[in-house]
């Protein structure tokens, strides 16, 4: 496999990749596979494989008992993965996270990566469940994303958990981090925010994917803060094509996001989700031919294991 950070550094020209999600739990993924297939004519360098997890809620079983009760689950991941890379040809990167795994699972996990050949991670905190409201992190497991990247990082100079495992071998991840240009919706702040992720970059990590954005200039004071701070990493912007008019409030209530005016309005002139499939496409190309003159490494796609807002994106652009 590539390491991204290498390609990114050592690209002539731009280049296209996107995320996809696991199928829900029941789903097969041939679904996968379709969603997949009308992006490969663009050459994606790689596709990322989000990481999602377990929803549940207790019931009431009587007599003061409550029974787990699991209503949504995304497995696979590390599965997908592998099964991308031998069916597309192309690198497929891991999300890490830190909810619901223990240092041991996630010690685990990347050794089953290792063993695939699978060296590039996006390393993340992770969201809180619904049925948590806030984050809450396994008992055994990270609080923070800088703490589960340097367990990568010492996985990489050959120190695992056990540290009576001598020799050990040592495995070779490229590290991925998020940042977020408006800020992380519970940092204090836009300072703030940029100083974890320096400690980040400083601890190991090789280049950041930005959440979804629809200003570009956003992403362009990001950048600018990011190297007046010494972070000098390639970072990726991400971008979300608007497909339905709910997403005007879901997108912003989800991902502590600003939509600008131009496209709210243009949305809201829209009749039906076809028209505003239209502006989110339109949006998506004047965003990514702006970002490209601006110098970007590569182009990244939310794509939601979606493919037809995407497809028509890149058609414009590459």
């Amino acid at each position: 496999m590539t390491k991204i950070a290498q390609l990114l550094q050592n690209i002539e020209k731009p280049v296209f990749s996107f995320e996809i999600l696991p199928p829900l739990k029941g789903h097969g993924i041939d679904e996968l596979f379709k969603a997949i297939d009308p992006l490969m004519e663009f050459n994606p360098s790689f596709i990322d494989v989000t990481y999602h997890r377990e929803e549940y809620v207790y019931k009431n079983r009587g007599n003061g008992l409550l029974e787990r009760h699991t209503t949504r689950k995304r497995p696979g991941t590390v599965g997908i993965c592998a099964a991308i890379i031998n069916r597309f040809k192309v690198d497929a990167i891991p999300h890490l996270i830190c909810g619901g795994f223990s240092k041991e699972e996630t010690e685990n996990a990347l050794i089953d990566l290792d063993f695939l050949g699978i060296d590039n991670v996006l390393v993340l905190r992770g969201d809180a469940i619904k049925s948590e409201g806030t984050f809450i992190p396994d008992p055994n497991g990270h609080h923070y994303a800088l703490d589960l990247l340097k367990q990568v990082v010492n996985m990489n100079n050959g120190k695992y958990l056990d540290e009576e495992l001598n020799p050990s071998a040592n495995t070779n991840f490229c590290i991925g981090i998020a940042g977020y240009p408006e800020k992380h919706f519970e940092a204090p702040n836009f300072q703030k925010d940029m100083e974890y992720l320096k400690k980040k970059v400083e601890a190991g990590a090789e280049y950041i994917v930005t959440q979804m954005f629809f200003n570009n200039q956003k992403y362009f004071d990001f950048v600018k803060a990011c190297r007046e701070m010494d972070i000098n990493v390639p970072i990726i912007p991400g971008l979300k094509p608007l497909t339905t008019a709910k997403q005007l409030t879901i997108l912003p209530s989800i991902f502590h996001i600003d939509l600008p005016e131009a496209l709210v309005s243009a949305v809201e002139k829209c009749k039906n989700n076809q028209q505003v499939a239209q502006v989110g496409i339109e949006w998506g190309i004047q965003q990514s031919k702006e970002l490209l003159k601006f110098g970007v490494p590569c182009l990244h796609y939310y794509s939601m294991s979606k493919s037809e807002a995407v497809q028509s994106i890149a058609k414009a652009v590459f």
